[in-house]
């Protein structure tokens, strides 16, 4: 495969931690990355390569990281707050690789807290970039998926909807639930359109991952180390939705374990394990609530704000 024939992924927030491994593990199995993210820095600096959860790890040294294995990758920078910033990105990507076919929406912002403990501000932040952000990505993007005959995925890491994911978190749990919502919703609107070359899938850890959230816990608990999973089985099991058919992901929101067992036929997980050995804890459930209701299929009659709006002028 030429590098104009590779397929193009954009990866947003990709400067550290699964975001980076994502974009590596991408350019290492055939796809051109675009790696984005707030944050730039001078690529040759020392050390080389600097910790993958670290302030040090940005955009530019993961596309330094790829080129120097031989992939193809570029650093665009991205304030996902920002909806002219995200365009920016999507047209630049098109631009420079001529095509747009894979999306991955990484970036979060994260404050577990009661609601009394979580301010406004820190609120705001997290809906701004976790399902706004997502929402503009995705609205930034679609032109091109358009332009390519609909033909295209989107992963996006956000979790199963059940309640006891709110508890502790409830701000956090909206905006998180509410790129769910999305991934639902897109999908839906996908099948009615009869678009069947395009998929939106969730994903989300079934035990928690080595990063740099992660990395502030095993300070204070150091043992906690060995319940910590390398990011390589989340980019494992992306490349496995990415490979799957349309029918099977489409709507799909799944855990990264869960999937390699049952559609890669994985069994042993031994090899994720930040501490040789050691077998993680799961920390979410082993089954979930079945969203659909008897009259899923009854939309009664269907209301499209565009035409009414059309209807008025």
């Amino acid at each position: 495969m030429t590098g104009k024939d590779q397929p193009v992924a954009l990866v947003v927030g990709a400067s550290r931690g699964i975001g980076r491994q994502v974009a590596i593990d991408l350019a290492k199995n055939g796809y051109t990355v675009v790696v984005a993210a707030k944050s730039t820095s001078d690529a040759y600096a020392k050390p080389f390569p600097p910790d993958p959860n670290s302030q040090q790890s940005t955009i530019s040294t993961v596309e330094r990281e790829i080129r120097e294995a031989g992939g193809r990758a570029t650093a665009i920078a991205v304030d996902t707050r920002d909806y002219e910033s995200v365009q920016r990105l999507v047209n630049e990507t098109v631009k420079i690789y001529g095509h747009l076919d894979v999306v991955i929406y990484n970036s979060g912002a994260i404050w577990w807290a009661s609601v009394e403990n979580t301010p406004m501000k820190r609120f705001q932040l997290m809906q701004r970039i976790n399902p706004e952000g997502l929402y503009g990505t995705i609205q930034a993007s679609l032109p091109h998926f358009k332009q390519n005959g609909w033909k295209g995925r989107v992963i996006v890491v956000c979790p199963p909807i059940y309640s006891r994911f709110f508890r502790g978190k409830t701000a956090y749990a909206m905006g998180k639930v509410g790129m769910s919502v999305l991934v639902k919703g897109l999908a839906m609107d996908w099948e009615r359109e009869g678009k069947k070359d395009m998929a939106v899938t969730g994903i989300w850890p079934a035990s928690s991952i080595e990063s740099a959230a992660t990395g502030q816990i095993t300070k204070t608990d150091p043992h906690s180390v060995r319940d910590l999973r390398k990011p390589t089985i989340y980019s494992d099991a992306i490349l496995a939705m990415l490979r799957a058919p349309v029918s099977e992901v489409n709507g799909l929101l799944d855990l990264d374990e869960d999937f390699l067992r049952r559609v890669e036929g994985v069994t042993d997980f031994s090899k994720y394990s930040v501490v040789e050995g050691a077998v993680p804890r799961r920390i979410m459930p082993a089954e979930f609530p079945d969203l659909t209701v008897a009259e899923q299929a009854d939309e009664g009659r269907r209301t499209d704000s565009t035409k009414l709006r059309a209807s008025k002028l």
